[in-house]
């Protein structure tokens, strides 16, 4: 894939590795099961944005911008990557926090990602829910441009063309593994919420003439409003490309079935799904997106979607340090009873 014509500058340890989860293959008795450990990047705790910013933060650079400004709910693994990133370039981060998530308790917003973005200087602000939090940052960046400051705004998620082609370069990647691995593989599954992530592999495979499936566990919209947004960034990130021939929209698959309450909204699967990898494997998800995901997968397992005899790889978006702002959900602790 040649994407060293677009402005990048390296921030994450790449290739992730890609493990085969022998256990939990076992323990459930149905496909082969690996996973593309992207929560191993190594940007702030890692994550799959960090895959995003390096093309973002290079166009950043290019452009001669001093600041980054984005947006996110209260504990979003982006704004972490985002802060992380523009400590390591040099750069000031602003970012508007969406309190899309109210019901977590207290140490939901002072825990977490948000602890990590106090302690690498990010400068935030907190928005209510429902405002259209993408003009509200480009209004932000406009403020700070009258300031003097050069700023560049980044889309909730980094999803963009530009911050897909970090995933065109994972694609790329993990065919590179599969081919070194002597690997066929039957189905892709990740989490998908702000779309940059599905969207970025279904053009680089789409560029590659890879027809492996994608499957898209959505963490917030209902399918249909999920299908729409990837098909269309897919469509726009192939084109960036210059990748020959339509994307059809029916290459892009996505499960709304683990959506739950809504975005960031625990569900008894979710909590099931974190314990049961943590348990089998030593790997820790996170309750917002790759729990959901994973709960997903292990939904496809059970419904016959994916079967013994197939090989399936989940993508570990990372922002397990969110599970810090859920803790509840998992501690067995009780208070101990003071004594009178």
């Amino acid at each position: 894939m040649y994407l060293s014509r677009f402005a990048r500058v390296r921030l994450g340890h790449f290739p992730t590795a890609l493990e085969r989860l022998d256990n939990l293959t076992r323990h459930l008795g149905g496909p082969e099961i690996w996973i593309k450990r992207d929560d191993c990047t190594g940007l702030a705790t890692g994550g799959n944005k960090t895959r995003k910013l390096e093309f973002l933060v290079g166009d950043a650079l290019a452009q001669g911008a001093d600041t980054l400004v984005t947006q996110g709910a209260t504990q979003s693994n982006h704004v972490r990557q985002t802060a992380a990133a523009a400590c390591k370039t040099g750069l000031r981060c602003h970012a508007l926090l969406e309190q899309r998530v109210t019901n977590m308790g207290d140490a939901y917003s002072t825990s977490g990602n948000v602890l990590m973005d106090d302690i690498m200087g990010c400068e935030y602000e907190e928005r209510p829910e429902g405002l259209d939090m993408n003009a509200e940052g480009e209004a932000l960046a406009e403020k700070l441009r009258t300031q003097g400051r050069k700023p560049y705004f980044i889309p909730g998620g980094g999803s963009n063309t530009i911050g897909a082609l970090g995933y065109v370069a994972c694609a790329n990647e993990m065919v590179q593994q599969f081919d070194d691995e002597r690997l066929t593989v039957d189905a892709i599954v990740h989490a998908t919420g702000s779309t940059g992530t599905q969207a970025g592999l279904l053009a680089g495979l789409h560029a590659m003439n890879v027809d492996i499936p994608v499957m898209g566990v959505s963490v917030r919209a209902p399918e249909d409003k999920q299908r729409a947004n990837v098909h269309r960034l897919a469509v726009a990130t192939a084109d960036l490309l210059g990748a020959r021939g339509d994307l059809p929209q029916s290459r892009v698959a996505v499960d709304d079935t683990e959506v739950g309450g809504g975005y960031g909204q625990p569900t008894d699967a979710m909590v099931d799904a974190i314990a049961l990898l943590a348990r089998q494997e030593g790997i820790l998800l996170d309750p917002v997106y790759s729990g959901k995901g994973f709960a997903g997968l292990l939904s496809m397992i059970r419904r016959g979607v994916l079967t013994k005899g197939q090989r399936v790889v989940f993508i570990h978006t990372g922002g397990s340090s969110a599970l810090f702002a859920y803790g509840h959900l998992f501690s067995r602790q009780t208070a101990p009873t003071r004594a009178i």
